[in-house]
């Protein structure tokens, strides 16, 4: 085996598994893997850390692969954290490699030192290390990305010293294909078809990992066949299921009362991709109880935590094709109601912005969305209808996600339209990305929900008794000003007369172009 750096190996591996686009924000510390940038590779710099692992976990999650992240020592690790835990929520396969100072000064505790640097992410990555020595990196790097993209999928973390880059190895590196998913126990699976062909009223409540698997047509099919209401979990942060089609039932709300009252109608529910259930608020126990459950998962967290139903631990798509295979055909429910358009007032009602969106959206559109105190509106008037990753939100409810996310989900997928809907609050925790949309000239279009509050905070507050609460108002940013300095262009809608046309000249626009929307500031119940 002929003698070659730490980095030529690394980067021999990095190609292998189409880690050739790196996310990052650099320092000292990264220089030596950094240095003599090879042709073949893209760097995207971010402005802050935060949001270099936002816009990779959009990356990730859009093109349903792995992506590299390079964060700078202790420092660069803290400031990204959030966003770390953002990505181990979202089941984003990241695998982040991070600077550390040169080994021999880490007995002193140095400058730009990471104590303990494995132990600092945890435990919001999947797995950590600190290799114990120099030509260990492209091994360590090599199993991070089997374990990151192992279901259930998530970041992991590796910290590099400096001065490992440079050290000669002889190692040799083998570059081994995914490992895949896997099938149910086929006796559970016998109990699981058994029970759907006795049940009159199926449900399937459709979890963001059937879609991460792009397994959206297969849970159609299913649907279809078997005759089920299809709902959305609580929190969902992607759509699993085609949100016009006759048999969505809606979205469950995160609270106990009012997601058993949404399931009291079915006789047999089948969660699958999803925890059941994700809870937000406490407004006591449910009198009503839950519906037989079965729940599919390939987390086994998820299993071994449900306070009830029978666990079947299974990749999503190989659990839908089983089901698809056995179980009995069924007539399909009769479809929901759906709501008329909201009327055209000013000050803009959310509802009416996101029925204006709804009407003027490109059939193949990647939404990114990050407005929780208009999330309800959203269900309402503005239907996901793509089968194939339509919609990106934030799982772990960390604000600032959903700006830089379309980056990353707009690198990802150049062949599709991204539009970000994003809140006045949640857009200014890593507003700089807007920089990187406009160097790399991407045709995102970013619409900025602006009532001037953290809504959100003060809806839930006042609901929950508080008085007099501080820290919600926001009035005075001016987003139009604030994007022109980054590099975009901008438009300003202050009337409801005026969206549709803002909208129509801003998605065309082959630039990132922002769209400053008024909000009326009156709180909304949310759930």
């Amino acid at each position: 085996m002929a003698t070659r750096t730490v980095r030529d190996a690394t980067r021999e591996l990095l190609r292998d598994l189409g880690l050739t686009t790196v996310f990052g924000n650099p320092g000292t510390t990264e220089i030596a893997f950094l240095t003599e940038w090879p042709d073949d590779f893209t760097y995207v710099l971010a402005l802050h850390e935060a949001s270099v692992v936002a816009m990779a976990d959009g990356y990730a999650r859009a093109s349903r692969r792995a992506a590299l992240v390079n964060l700078h020592s202790a420092g660069g690790v803290g400031h990204a954290l959030g966003h770390i835990f953002t990505a181990y929520r979202n089941n984003a396969p990241l695998i982040i490699l991070a600077g550390q100072q040169t080994r021999s000064l880490l007995p002193d505790d140095p400058f730009l030192g990471a104590v303990e640097a494995a132990n600092f992410p945890k435990p919001y990555v999947k797995w950590s290390c600190e290799p114990a020595r120099a030509e260990d990196v492209p091994a360590a790097l090599a199993r991070a990305y089997h374990i990151a993209t192992q279901a259930p999928m998530g970041p992991v973390f590796v910290s590099v010293p400096v001065d490992d880059w440079d050290v000669e190895t002889t190692k040799p590196i083998v570059s081994r294909p995914q490992i895949r998913g896997f099938a149910p126990d086929p006796s559970a699976l016998d109990e699981l078809v058994s029970a759907l062909d006795a049940a009159e009223r199926p449900a399937i409540v459709v979890g963001p990992g059937i879609d991460g698997e792009g397994a959206v047509p297969d849970v159609v099919e299913l649907a279809e066949k078997v005759g089920a209401g299809v709902w959305a979990p609580p929190m969902g942060a992607r759509c699993s299921f085609p949100e016009d089609h006759p048999q969505f039932f809606g979205f469950l709300q995160p609270e106990r009362k009012a997601l058993a009252s949404a399931l009291t109608e079915h006789d047999l529910v089948v969660v699958i991709g999803a925890p059941a259930f994700t809870y937000h608020v406490y407004r006591g126990e449910s009198e009503t109880a839950l519906p037989p459950l079965f729940l599919v998962s390939d987390d086994e967290q998820i299993l071994a935590r449900a306070a009830e139903g029978t666990g079947i631990r299974a990749t999503p798509k190989l659990a839908i094709r089983a089901l698809l295979d056995r179980a009995a055909p069924r007539e399909a429910p009769k479809p929901r109601t759906r709501l008329e358009k909201p009327a055209a007032v000013t000050p803009i009602t959310p509802a009416y912005a996101y029925s204006v969106i709804s009407e003027v959206l490109p059939d193949d559109a990647i939404v990114v969305e990050e407005t929780p105190s208009h999330r309800n509106e959203l269900h309402d008037h503005l239907p996901i209808k793509s089968t194939d990753t339509g919609f990106l939100t934030v799982a772990s409810g960390t604000l600032g996600y959903g700006l830089p996310a379309a980056v990353g989900a707009a690198l990802a997928r150049p062949d599709r339209k991204v539009v970000a809907i994003l809140g006045d609050g949640s857009s200014m925790y890593c507003v700089q990305a807007l920089w990187t949309a406009a160097q790399h000239n991407l045709p995102v279009t970013f619409v900025i929900f602006d009532n001037s509050q953290y809504a959100a905070v003060r809806i839930l507050g006042e609901a929950a008794g508080g008085e007099k609460v501080p820290g919600v108002d926001l009035g005075g940013i001016d987003f139009p000003a604030l994007a022109k300095s980054l590099g975009l262009r901008t438009s300003v809608v202050e009337k409801a007369e005026e969206l549709k046309p803002a909208l129509e000249a801003a998605l065309p626009d082959e630039r990132p172009h922002l769209v400053h929307v008024r909000i009326d500031a009156n709180p909304r119940t949310l759930y």
